[in-house]
């Protein structure tokens, strides 16, 4: 039998979503200089409540996880209190949330946490400047130690739990797309020697330990996690890379998450190392529950689905332009076209 799109989906015995249609995490910036949602961003969020489950924009666990000005956080009790506006808006509108946990790792800049050190796997600089704000240069980062990689799964953990009070319905981790968690799993950004380098082991071992800390605080059923096994934005393809995302699939793949999310802007992009798309790679070696992401319209997401290509579908840019749509679709209507204006207003 044929899937839809608008067939309701139980994602495990606690969460059911209304559709195979997923808001995917779109940074937007308009947080205000606390880091704390705004109004505007809950009325942005309550319109797109038709959604199956929408995934927050990025939201960082501690202050020297930002990279980007006005991106919010989970972890003040005033930011705590912006999201209980936001979740409780989507709630009221029959939609689910979940928060995506982020820290930026070397691509985060001083500037925003007026601290002298960026933290990341290795002293590997990212070449080049922050979005939106130009003038502000990538600095070399300062290689983690063990006691800092600690608190870091601990501050992970703290604001899963903080994204429950806040009323969030589970969490995403951001282990995707060039940043912290990214950056220990390619060659490219990971040199270490010690327990968190050099193996495929080593280098899984850090998001492997934030998945499970999650999991323990929050529970696995609320607990998911966004990858990019293809490296391509703020790094560079290693052919061994291969080797550390069949460690951390098969790894994953014996627990019970509420869903894995590719991140990637094109899945028509090849990546050699990986045998051709990254999710067709990630389905081979994955057998629950997968989000397909990058560039898919409703119409070609629905066919990778029946494909058997993944479970359910992230839709980005559209979402801006469309806040309806989910029913849009479901209705056959035109959609408005996405352009770079629309992220500098919410709508």
């Amino acid at each position: 039998m044929a899937k839809s799109l608008f067939d309701e989906v139980a994602l495990n015995a606690e969460i059911t979503l209304q559709n195979r249609i997923l808001m995917a995490p779109l940074t937007r910036c308009m947080a205000d200089e606390n880091l704390v949602p705004t109004e505007q961003m809950t009325t942005y969020y309550a319109k797109r409540a038709k959604a199956g489950l929408i995934i927050s924009e990025a939201t960082i666990i501690r202050a020297d996880g930002q990279g980007y000005p006005n991106t919010p956080g989970l972890f003040t009790a005033e930011q705590i209190q912006g999201w209980q506006r936001v979740t409780k808006a989507v709630h009221n509108n029959g939609g689910k949330i979940f928060a995506q946990l982020w820290h930026t790792g070397r691509v985060a800049h001083p500037h925003f946490f007026n601290g002298n050190n960026v933290l990341a796997p290795s002293a590997l600089k990212v070449e080049g400047t922050v979005p939106r704000m130009r003038e502000l240069e990538y600095i070399e980062p300062t290689p983690v130690t063990v006691a800092q990689i600690e608190q870091l799964v601990k501050d992970y953990a703290q604001a899963a739990s903080n994204a429950i009070d806040a009323g969030f319905d589970g969490v995403e981790i951001h282990g995707a797309n060039g940043y912290l968690i990214d950056q220990f799993l390619h060659y490219n950004s990971n040199h270490r020697t010690d327990e968190f380098g050099g193996s495929p082991e080593n280098m899984s071992r850090f998001a492997l330990l934030v998945v499970d800390a999650i999991s323990e605080r929050i529970g696995a059923k609320r607990t998911a996690l966004r990858i990019s096994p293809g490296a391509y934005f703020n790094l560079e393809p290693h052919a061994d890379d291969r080797a550390v995302f069949d460690y951390l699939l098969d790894s994953l793949s014996e627990r019970e998450l509420a869903y894995l999310h590719i991140g990637i802007f094109d899945d028509e992009q090849r990546f050699e190392y990986l045998g051709g798309r990254v999710s067709d790679y990630v389905r081979e070696n994955y057998p629950h529950t997968l989000v397909g992401n990058g560039g898919f319209s409703a119409q070609s997401g629905e066919l990778a689905i029946n494909q058997g290509r993944f479970d359910l579908l992230a839709i980005g840019r559209p979402f801006i332009a469309n806040p309806n749509y989910v029913e849009r679709i479901k209705n056959g209507e035109e959609l408005t076209p996405y352009s770079e204006e629309m992220l500098q207003e919410l709508v």
